[in-house]
């Protein structure tokens, strides 16, 4: 069962949504991705909410672009916090009115970002990073990440270098940590984090990330596929 041959399923979200997060380094195609799925899912017929960060909110906007100034250098639990700050709002103010109306939330970046580049990234402690996130987000997690994994060179190259922000601007050895870190997560939260070669076409990328997301849609009960599937 692949791409647009996934039959139509009947509405069935109940009380409480279904929370998408897309991860990944710089270039890898995270917003790509999230715009296809977005559209595959309210083609089903289900509402959809897509939120970014840092960002989401008017607060958040703001913060995003403190963060990512090239214009500035910040000490890395500065960054932390602000990062945390940003995120606290969306949730506040998005995601979880949003899944407590029965919506489906693709967020670009949560808070496996943090841990990714600011725990294995900036070498801040795993530990405490999970335990202000867990505050940050009022312990409101993702059911299903993809993870879009690609080498960090390639994914800066698809960037144009005299518009990279602060983070991006940092040297290879950390995107490749944060790479790593990433990779890190996805071993230890195998149920959650689906891996997917960023390598491919798009149109690749997103057919799998839709089967995937499909299957676990019926799994969670979120909805009922077609009689005779």
């Amino acid at each position: 069962m692949g791409g647009d041959d996934i039959p139509r399923p009947l509405f069935e979200m109940g009380k409480w949504g279904f929370f998408i997060t897309i991860e990944g380094i710089e270039g890898s195609g995270k917003s790509t991705l999230a715009k296809g799925l977005k559209l595959y899912l309210e083609n089903l017929g289900l509402k959809v909410v897509f939120t970014r960060e840092p960002g989401g909110s008017s607060v958040g906007e703001k913060i995003r672009k403190i963060l990512l100034s090239k214009e500035d250098s910040m000490d890395s639990m500065t960054e932390v916090f602000l990062f945390l700050a940003a995120r606290r709002e969306n949730v506040v103010k998005n995601i979880l009115p949003a899944l407590q109306n029965g919506i489906v939330v693709i967020a670009d970046r949560y808070t496996d970002s943090t841990l990714a580049y600011q725990g294995y990234g900036r070498g801040l402690p795993i530990k405490i990073l999970r335990r202000l996130n867990k505050i940050a987000t009022k312990k409101i997690y993702p059911n299903l990440t993809f993870l879009i994994d690609i080498p960090p060179g390639r994914g800066l190259e698809r960037k144009n270098e005299n518009d990279f922000d602060r983070i991006e601007k940092e040297n290879l050895d950390f995107h490749k940590r944060v790479r790593e870190g990433y990779l890190r997560l996805a071993r230890i939260a195998k149920k959650r984090i689906y891996v997917i070669d960023g390598t491919r076409d798009p149109a690749e990328i997103l057919d799998e990330a839709k089967r995937v997301l499909y299957k676990r849609l019926v799994e969670k009960k979120k909805i009922k596929p077609m009689r005779g599937e």
